[in-house]
């Protein structure tokens, strides 16, 4: 036999519809917290992938051309040394 109870189908009612606001709230406070994190995130003058690989690509080939210049400055020492090594 079953029997229902008023209080009990209220009871339910009422609980579906908190669970349903609660979620409501959580999303609402899920958009305004990202919300929030994008502005301060603005805030930081953050560079873009894009811009990082651009400025790491030209510091890499500062780094070789000095190497190569490096290379060319030992070089030039050295022909120096034996010249002046020869007429001395």
């Amino acid at each position: 036999m079953q029997t229902t109870s008023k209080f009990f189908d209220d009871f339910a009612r009422l609980a579906t519809g908190a669970a349903g606001a609660m979620h409501s709230v959580r999303g609402e406070m899920e958009e305004a917290f990202r919300a929030w994190l994008d502005r301060q995130l603005a805030g930081l003058d953050l560079v873009t992938r894009e811009e990082f690989d651009a400025v790491r690509e030209m510091a890499e080939k500062a780094r070789a051309e000095n190497e190569d210049l490096r290379a060319e400055i030992e070089l030039l020492k050295k022909k120096r040394t034996t010249a002046a090594k020869k007429t001395a």
